[in-house]
C-alpha cells in the first residue's frame, strides 16, 4: 500500500521536530513534551489508511467521512473539542483558461492538525515552510496554520480573479470587434468557471465571519490574522460577483449585436428578392405578349395585319416602362 502521508512533524517552541517513527509514536512525544503539536499532511486517503489516524485521535465519523470521500462545500463544523473545516483550493489552467477545484480537509485539536487534501491544487508545503520561518505563527499553534492555509487559498484566489478579469477583457473585446463572430460558447464556458469560482469562494465568507467574532475558541489567539484574510476575500466576493455580471452583460450585447447582424441580413436578403422579383416582372410583361402571338393557330384575330409586328413591339416597350415607373416608385428598384 502507497504511503498518503505527505508530511508530519512536531512543532515545539517554534522549532520543527522531524517525526521518525510510527504516527503512534508521534503523537505520544507531543504529548509528552507539553506546549507541542503535530502536524499530519496526508493527499487523498482511503479509509484503512486514514484508520491509522483515528486510532489515535477520536474524530468524528461524517467529518473522517466528509475527509475521505470530498467533494463538501466550505464549512467549519464542531466536534466535541475538535475542529473541521473544509477549505476549497483553485488551480488556474493557463493553456485551457479552465479553474480546477481542489479540496483541503482540516482536523484541529489543541496539539495537532491533521491536514487531508484531494486534487492537485494548492499544496501545502510552502505553507510549511512559511510557518517554519515565522515563530510567531508556531507560536499560534493549530489556529497559525489555519490562519497560513486560509491566506495562502485566499491568496490563490486573488491570482485566478486576475486572470478571469483579463479573459473577460479578451471575451468583451471580441465582442465588439466589430467581426461578429460567435463567442456564444466561449462566453458560456468563461460564465461556468467564475460559477466555479463562485461555489469555492462564497461560502468560505461565513467561515471567517465565524473566527472574526470570536465565536471559534481555538482560533482566538489569531483573531486578527483572519481579520485580514477576511477583508481580502470579501474584495473578491466582490469582484467574482462583478465578473458574473460583466459576462451576462457581454452576452446579452453579443446575442444583441449578432441579431443585428441578422436583421441587417434579412433585409438585405429581402431587397435582394425585391429586385429579383422586379426584374422577373419586367420581363414577364413582353413574354406574355410575345407568347399569345407565338401561338400556332391559323385563325387568330390581327393575325395578318401589317402593323401588327410594331404594334406588339409598341405595347411590349410601353408596359415595359409603365411597370418599371411604378417599381422604381414603390422602392423596389
Amino acid at each position: 500500500m502507497p504511503c498518503v502521508i505527505v508530511d508530519k512533524a512536531i512543532y515545539c517552541n517554534g522549532v520543527r521536530e522531524t517525526v521518525s517513527g510510527d504516527i503512534s509514536d508521534a503523537f505520544n512525544d507531543a504529548r509528552a513534551k507539553g506546549g507541542c503539536f503535530l502536524w499530519i499532511g496526508l493527499h487523498e486517503p482511503t479509509q484503512e489508511e486514514f484508520d491509522l489516524i483515528t486510532s489515535e485521535v477520536k474524530l468524528h465519523p461524517l467529518a473522517v467521512e466528509d475527509a475521505i470521500h470530498a467533494h463538501q462545500r466550505p464549512k467549519l463544523e464542531r466536534y466535541d473539542d475538535t475542529l473541521f473545516v473544509v477549505l476549497k483550493p483553485l488551480l488556474y489552467v493557463e493553456e485551457t483558461s479552465d479553474i480546477e477545484v481542489g479540496e483541503i480537509n482540516l482536523f484541529l485539536g489543541g496539539d495537532f492538525v491533521i491536514s487531508v487534501r484531494h486534487g492537485q491544487a494548492n499544496p501545502l508545503n510552502g505553507v510549511r515552510r512559511r510557518i517554519e520561518a515565522d515563530p510567531a505563527l508556531l507560536a499560534a499553534g493549530p489556529a497559525g496554520v489555519l490562519y497560513a492555509i486560509c491566506d495562502q487559498v485566499v491568496d490563490t484566489y486573488s491570482q485566478i480573479s486576475h486572470e478571469v478579469e483579463q479573459d473577460l477583457i479578451a471575451l468583451e473585446r471580441r465582442v465588439f470587434s466589430g467581426e461578429y463572430a460567435d463567442v456564444t460558447e466561449d462566453i458560456y464556458s468563461l460564465k461556468r468557471e467564475v460559477l466555479e469560482f463562485r461555489a469555492a469562494q462564497d461560502p468560505l465568507v461565513p467561515v471567517l465571519e465565524e473566527i472574526v467574532k470570536g465565536r471559534v475558541e481555538l482560533c482566538t489567539v489569531a483573531r486578527d490574522q483572519f481579520r485580514d484574510v477576511l477583508d481580502h476575500l470579501l474584495r473578491i466576493d466582490a469582484q467574482v460577483d462583478e465578473h458574473n455580471e460583466l459576462l451576462t452583460s457581454a452576452l446579452s450585447a453579443h446575442l444583441a449585436l449578432v441579431s443585428r447582424e441578422q436583421s441587417a441580413a434579412a433585409m438585405q436578403q429581402n431587397a435582394d428578392m425585391r429586385k429579383i422579383s422586379s426584374w422577373a416582372a419586367l420581363i414577364a410583361v413582353p413574354t406574355m405578349i410575345a407568347g399569345v402571338y407565338g401561338m400556332n393557330f391559323d385563325h387568330m384575330p390581327e393575325l395578318h395585319w401589317l402593323l401588327g409586328y410594331p404594334l406588339s413591339l409598341s405595347v411590349m416597350v410601353i408596359a415595359v416602362i409603365i411597370v418599371y415607373r411604378l417599381l422604381r416608385k414603390s422602392g423596389w428598384l
